[in-house]
């Protein structure tokens, strides 16, 4: 569960850096406002997933256990 909540924490901060910026440039610099806070949501979301999945499922569960 560790390895997959990294993976998936990883590839939403991916997506919304990337997808963001892609957006951004296929525009021409205006995207609708649901767009940007996906995108937005995409990669806090990510971040939370990257830092919390080890401490978690790594840490955490195994000492409750």
């Amino acid at each position: 569960m560790t390895k997959t909540g990294l993976g998936l924490g990883l590839a939403l901060f991916l997506f919304g850096a990337v997808g963001a910026k892609v957006a951004l440039a296929v525009s021409g610099g205006a995207i609708p406002g649901w767009e940007r806070t996906l995108f937005f949501d995409a990669e806090w979301l990510g971040i939370a997933l990257v830092l919390f999945s080890p401490i978690i499922f790594g840490i955490v569960l195994p000492l409750t256990e």
